[in-house]
């Protein structure tokens, strides 16, 4: 099965060989250290980490985190609300 990631809403294909995908990410992030230079920009670090994160499950780990601290800092207030009552605290409003 050909591995697949996903940003936004376009889905990009991997490399098959475990070895390429690794070496594609590890370059990626060593290229995305020099964005200073033309051509190269610090956007490749984020893409080799998420390239990475296919093979070791210390990236995927740190990958599903950023996910879930994404999402819960951009859920609707009610959902914030909800998740506070259940932990016991009480919701500041802004006023």
């Amino acid at each position: 099965m050909a591995h697949k990631v996903r940003v936004f809403n376009s889905h990009w294909h991997l490399p098959a060989s475990k070895p390429l995908r690794i070496a594609l990410g590890i370059l990626l992030i060593i290229l995305g250290l020099l964005g200073f230079l033309p051509v190269l920009g610090f956007w490749m670090i984020p893409l080799g980490l998420l390239v990475l994160s296919v093979d070791l499950p210390v990236v995927r780990r740190w990958r599903r985190q950023l996910t879930v601290w994404w999402h819960r800092r951009n859920a609707p207030d009610d959902t914030k609300r909800k998740r506070a009552a259940r932990n016991g605290r009480k919701e500041e409003r802004a006023p």
